[in-house]
């Protein structure tokens, strides 16, 4: 025994120190040297040494024989384990101490199940593309857990009440201890008796079975916005999945889907259609009605209009649900060439060519099909 280091000399305090003092210089020590923290191959020498030291004089009884007659004084108090390996914590709050600076009561709180914040849910909406770009006032129905009315969320049936766990003592927490070749080692996980609840419930609620929350379905108003995309997300909140232990509900998501539509097409803000016109109102120019997602309007088409040109409708797009600028209808022209013509409107063309300079080759001979039919009753 006389080969050991002083307890007071190892803890790097005065033979004065309280009982604070001491404590706090074993968690600052404990901390640098615990071998689970440290990987020097002498820290666990080192734990070992802080550990006895701060057995001793954390110990009233202990303490008053080590300052009477040393190490030797303390020898029988030992019971012959020497405080050497991990088993000579003072307790579970000890442990705590080490590793969080707090005491027992800070301990069974970690242990406790903590308020559980509900699920969010999803809600998938389908529009048209009318209804995206006006607005609407929608209702969705659709199903959460929410809190037990008969047992306000307790879990225990009406008249009772939830009783402290006689397992863990409302900790939520339990420890096994396990002797290694490094001492005794102390494992802390959640009570299996009540769960890491802290509590038990003696008699379940008949409504919820004791899960404190139920299922059910019901309906909400949504007011869509003008302007929404497929993709876009609105969120209710606190309409989702009611929390457990007193724990806040959930959010509820409403995800948009605009259908294709028939007649336009639709590209960020924009929207895009196709009107056919004539070949006379191409080349002469015109006024022709247009459809738009509010209705109808003029368009003046300007003479001598190619097919495939783009005239753009401003703000006649679909809105900005942020508010921004509402975008532009694009209408793309294509021009019809007429194909069953009677005779007279072929002279009238004839003589429009011949005004032009343009001069026209009738065909001559079968055409290829034709020429392919009458091969083909020939063989």
């Amino acid at each position: 025994m006389a080969d050991k280091r002083d307890y007071y000399e190892t803890l790097g305090i005065s033979r004065d120190a309280d009982l604070h003092a001491i404590k706090k210089a074993y968690r600052h020590l404990a901390r640098k040297h615990h071998p689970d923290v440290n990987s020097d191959p002498e820290a666990e020498t080192r734990f070992k040494e802080i550990n006895e030291a701060y057995q001793v004089l954390s110990d009233p009884e202990k303490r008053e024989m080590y300052d009477r007659y040393g190490h030797q004084g303390v020898e029988s108090a030992a019971n012959g384990q020497g405080f050497g390996g991990y088993g000579g914590f003072g307790g579970f709050e000890d442990i705590f101490d080490m590793f969080f600076g707090g005491g027992p009561t800070a301990g069974a709180a970690r242990g406790r199940a903590a308020a559980e914040r509900g699920n969010d849910l999803r809600y998938d909406l389908e529009l048209t593309l009318e209804e995206a770009a006006h607005g609407v006032a929608r209702t969705v129905r659709y199903t959460k857990m929410e809190t037990c009315e008969a047992c306000n969320g307790t879990g225990a049936e009406p008249g009772t009440k939830p009783e402290t766990c006689s397992m863990c003592h409302g900790t939520g927490q339990v420890r096994q201890q396990q002797q290694s070749i490094f001492g005794t080692q102390i494992r802390i996980g959640a009570c299996p008796r009540c769960h890491g609840e802290g509590k038990t419930i003696g008699t379940p609620c008949a409504s919820c079975s004791g899960q404190g929350r139920s299922r059910k379905t019901i309906e909400r108003n949504v007011d869509i916005p003008a302007g929404v995309d497929s993709g876009m997300r609105i969120r209710l909140t606190g309409e989702g999945d009611a929390g457990r232990r007193g724990g806040p509900s959930g959010d509820l998501y409403i995800i948009t889907h605009v259908k294709k539509h028939d007649y336009f097409e639709r590209r960020g803000s924009d929207l895009w259609s196709e009107v056919t016109i004539g070949f006379a109102t191409a080349s002469l120019g015109g006024q022709i009605d247009v459809r738009t997602i509010d209705g109808t309007t003029e368009l003046n088409v300007s003479p001598g209009t190619q097919s495939g040109e783009v005239y753009s409708l401003r703000g006649k797009g679909m809105p900005d649900p942020t508010g921004g600028r509402q975008g532009d209808q694009n209408v793309v022209l294509k021009v019809e060439t007429p194909t069953k013509l009677t005779e007279q409107e072929k002279e009238l063309l004839r003589q429009f060519a011949e005004l032009r300079g343009e001069e026209i080759k009738e065909a001559q001979g079968k055409n290829f099909f034709e020429r392919v039919k009458d091969a083909i009753h020939g063989l």
